[in-house]
């Protein structure tokens, strides 16, 4: 039955909002929606994702991205009768590529945050994340207190751009800070003892104690830090984050967003061997 849910409530929400889609497009001349126009016109919705981040986002041994992410900006190309183009970014040159127009909106586990706020407009939570710490369980008992991690015979991972390297700079000063392109480079820093942890979101530091069962891994129960993570966008369209906002909503009123959290989050060992 859950699964039965877990896939007819997103498609009564397509419904819908192909709905209100047709109802807002029919004023098209009296608006200004320069990016929701240019979907339209390609017929194409491009996200920006680093498909790097499980189970939000996640690159399988075959290639495909899927995710918690893959599967929202599935729902979003269907509302607006789309077709969806997942674009692999590092995540640091996300911001850019949507301030270029390489892409349209971006969802790849980001942060909403003051200074994001100010290059992109963000629309959301759909889901809330939080910092922890991956180490493996040897080296997890010299790091029991904030004050053993700050301490500059300590080596940090964290992904370059991203609020796990804010958070590591401002928590943990003293430590030896690497920065990464992806969370695999510093997953593989742990294992290799080339790092004494890697700072990054809960789900993350979760992840790879499953997906690496033999190598001792460990993080903490409960995250760090209180984190919401958004869609974002391009500031100078109005319509489509009124459009993205409405669509959340009722994406998250119906059970949507539940069901996407326990298809990702709850049935982990259905996916987490097929990682690349």
């Amino acid at each position: 039955m859950r699964i039965i849910r877990t896939l007819l409530v997103p498609l009564v929400v397509i419904g819908l909002m192909a709905v209100y889609a047709q109802m807002a497009f029919a004023a098209e001349g009296a608006r200004v929606a320069p990016v929701l126009d240019r979907i339209l016109a390609k017929q194409e919705l491009v996200v920006g994702t680093a498909a790097s981040m499980p189970p939000l986002n996640m690159t399988m041994k075959d290639g495909q991205i899927v995710g918690l992410e893959v599967d929202l900006a599935r729902f979003l190309a269907d509302g607006l009768g789309v077709k969806l183009t997942l674009k692999r970014i590092q995540f640091n040159d996300l911001i850019p590529a949507l301030e270029a127009g390489q892409v349209d909106m971006i969802l790849s586990g980001m942060t909403i945050t003051p200074a994001r706020n100010l290059k992109a407009a963000f629309v959301g939570p759909y889901f809330v994340s939080g910092k922890s710490i991956l180490a493996k369980k040897a080296s997890i008992e010299s790091m029991r207190e904030i004050s053993q991690i700050n301490n500059s015979d300590k080596v940090l991972a964290a992904l370059r751009g991203s609020t796990s390297q804010i958070f590591s700079e401002k928590v943990f000063p003293k430590a030896k800070l690497v920065l990464t392109d992806d969370y695999d480079q510093g997953v593989a820093m742990v294992l290799e003892d080339k790092a004494h942890a890697m700072v990054a979101d809960h789900p993350i530091c979760q992840v790879s104690v499953y997906r690496y069962p033999d190598a001792g891994l460990t993080t903490l129960n409960k995250p760090l830090s209180w984190e919401p993570i958004g869609i974002a966008v391009p500031a100078n369209d109005l319509l489509l984050i009124n459009w993205l906002q409405n669509f959340l909503n009722t994406l998250e009123k119906s059970g949507g967003l539940q069901g996407l959290e326990e298809r990702w989050f709850k049935d982990a060992f259905s996916w987490i061997n097929l990682l690349r």
